[in-house]
């Protein structure tokens, strides 16, 4: 009984795999949860789950296009500064203006601390830190 509960609950966990959000929380959990239920059963499963959305929710780079375009984007005139770290998967202050990236609205840049940084437009969080 115990090993079929195992494998209906993975197989669960695979179908939300498959169909998780596009920000990879989901996906990460779903996968975590699924091999650590296969190598520690249901404890597995609970530390393999919350391993796996903090994993999942390492962002993809953004494709090539767009690091171009932000690359070529000159400095704005006034410096914005921010005290706290600029760090991938972290939110950027939500004070800080970003503007849109026209050919991939799933992206947005800004210009913090002279380092041009790829961010989500809705929550602000690094995805990229250009140079």
């Amino acid at each position: 009984m115990y090993k079929v509960l195992l494998v209906t609950s993975a197989m669960a966990l695979s179908s939300l795999a498959t169909n998780a959000w596009a920000d990879g929380t989901l996906t990460g959990a779903a996968g975590g949860a699924v091999t650590g239920a296969v190598v520690g059963g249901p404890v597995g499963a609970a530390v393999g789950g919350v391993a796996g959305a903090v994993v999942g929710a390492a962002i993809d780079p953004p494709p090539r296009e767009v690091v171009t375009y932000v690359e070529a984007q000159p400095a704005p005139p006034t410096p914005v500064v921010v005290e706290q770290p600029i760090v991938v998967g972290k939110p950027i202050p939500a004070d800080v203006v970003v503007t849109p990236i026209p050919d991939n609205p799933k992206y947005a840049y800004t210009v913090v601390n002279d380092r041009h940084i790829i961010v989500e437009p809705r929550s602000h969080r690094v995805v990229q830190v250009l140079n």
